[in-house]
């Protein structure tokens, strides 16, 4: 396990240590409460690979696309069956990089006996100004 502590100055930190841990793509589950920074942090990620789409959380539509490298997707609003039932275990197996929202250790566990490069990253605040952020291999 990584643990980092970062502001928002220091983001990028977090996401050079998950490109390292993951240099040719995979999915990182993204776990935290509300608020803990996960969009920002898929915002980051984005800037990062110097991708110039406005990130915005996928609440509502499930993923987003931004070039052909980056896929992001939420499973807050309907849950991991849902996310299974539409086929969406296939889109994980496309080049890239796939940051899930709401990811939970069922989710970890599917990837796992499916062989796809996996990293957890656990947000939890420290406060206003700082997150802590534990990165393990799933």
């Amino acid at each position: 396990m990584m643990e980092l502590t970062a502001s928002l100055d220091e983001l990028t930190l977090v996401s050079k240590a998950i490109l390292t841990k993951l240099p040719e793509g995979g999915v990182v589950i993204l776990q935290g409460d509300l608020a803990a920074g996960k969009t920002t942090l898929t915002q980051n990620f984005a800037n990062l690979l110097e991708l110039d789409d406005a990130v915005t959380s996928p609440t509502f539509s499930l993923q987003q696309c931004y070039g052909e490298r980056l896929f992001h997707y939420d499973i807050y609003n309907h849950g991991l069956d849902h996310f299974l039932s539409l086929g969406m275990l296939e889109e994980l197996e496309k080049e890239g990089y796939h940051l899930i929202e709401w990811g939970d250790d069922a989710l970890a566990t599917l990837l796992k006996s499916a062989a796809i490069a996996t990293l957890i990253v656990n947000i939890s605040k420290c406060d206003e100004t700082k997150r802590v952020y534990r990165i393990t291999d799933a």
